[in-house]
């Protein structure tokens, strides 16, 4: 292309990776974090838990099925994991300007620079990868030609990222014979629909709502950007629900959640697992688990009391990946069992809850 405009990704340690412009004409400064998926960038760049990040793609060739249209089901977008982008910045290796796929409704380029977020081209993600791997996740900055460069780098993390994403009001998704509380901390649409797909009705909340003043049947805590240790009052809440008794269900954050009303403690990853393909043992079996996911901090299973256990471990670097409870209906997981796209392995665990539910009120 003739008019190409370039673009920089800088990151805090000085290393500068030049490239193209291919999103809109802005610069800016976030979290650098990688996903090695190798598909589902519509869904990467509207996933609430990317919030604040500039999300660098491994994958070589990215934009050659385009974006799907914004078709609502349900009430709520089809294609989607929320109604917008939560990326500050995408960095890829290749843009493709073509695309070709049934369900395409416009480029990934256009997309981008509708909704105001600038994406670079041209860039060796394998060498920024390397670089987070070996140093860890690290601020940065995308600079396009012509636009101002921001003043600092910009620590998302300090933030309550969960209050930018979170619902304002509750919303009630579906019917069904039970009603599931879903604490929405920036979840991911897939759960509502894993949930509807199970005959529920799903009530979904703000991060800081008392969903103890609702008649429920069931509970999910969702998945989320962020610190979990921004989340106080959900915590408390959750904490109410345990005295309650009715079943718990976390995902992602949710798990993080869970386990600090429990007594454990969470810290920050190296660099985080983000990708299609971590493999997940369930303690005490030998069954090993494909999952997706995508988070930036892990949960301390040591402060955990008696009545608790390990669910899931992380194969690769033996972190924890899911508590649950001995003999109470709780449990949750660190990974994206409602993954989209992603591996399905673990959506089973939506049935195990929905038993939870059937046991509780039988």
């Amino acid at each position: 292309m003739s008019d190409k405009k370039a673009a920089v990704l800088i990151l805090e340690d000085g290393t500068k990776f030049e490239g193209f412009s291919f999103g809109a004409d802005r610069s800016v400064s976030g979290e650098v974090v990688f996903n090695t998926a190798m598909m589902g960038y519509p869904e990467s760049l509207t996933d609430p838990s990317y919030r604040g990040q500039i999300l660098v793609l491994t994958y070589p060739l990215i934009g050659n099925y385009g974006v799907p249209p914004f078709t609502e089901e349900d009430g709520m977008l089809k294609f989607f994991e929320s109604d917008s982008i939560h990326i500050k910045a995408l960095v890829v290796a290749d843009y493709s300007f073509e695309y070709s796929h049934w369900n395409a409704a416009q480029s990934l380029a256009d997309w981008l620079k509708a909704n105001d977020v600038p994406a670079i081209y041209g860039v060796d993600t394998r060498a920024v990868t390397k670089i987070i791997r070996e140093k860890g996740a690290m601020l940065g900055k995308v600079v396009v030609e012509g636009e101002p460069e921001p003043a600092e780098f910009d620590d998302p993390n300090r933030r309550n990222l969960v209050a930018e994403v979170s619902c304002r009001e509750p919303i009630t998704y579906g019917s069904g014979k039970y009603k599931v509380v879903l604490v929405d901390c920036g979840c991911k649409l897939n759960i509502v629909r894993c949930l509807l797909k199970r005959g529920v009705e799903v009530i979904r909340v703000p991060w800081d709502y008392d969903f103890t003043t609702i008649d429920y049947d069931g509970l999910m805590l969702g998945n989320g950007p962020g610190d979990p240790q921004m989340c106080g009052k959900t915590v408390e809440h959750i904490r109410r629900a345990m005295e309650i008794g009715k079943p718990i269900f976390g995902i992602c954050l949710g798990n993080q959640l869970l386990a600090i009303a429990a007594g454990a403690s969470t810290f920050k990853l190296k660099y985080g697992h983000r990708s299609h393909n971590q493999p997940a043992l369930m303690v005490g079996t030998d069954q090993a688990m494909i999952t997706s996911q995508n988070h930036g901090f892990a949960v301390d299973p040591s402060g955990l009391g008696p009545d608790w256990e390990p669910y899931f471990v992380n194969l690769n670097d033996g972190t924890n990946e899911g508590i649950r409870h001995r003999t109470k209906p709780f449990f949750s997981v660190q990974f994206h069992p409602e993954a989209t796209s992603g591996p399905v392995d673990t959506e089973f665990l939506f049935d195990h809850f929905i038993e939870n539910i059937e046991k509780y009120n039988g």
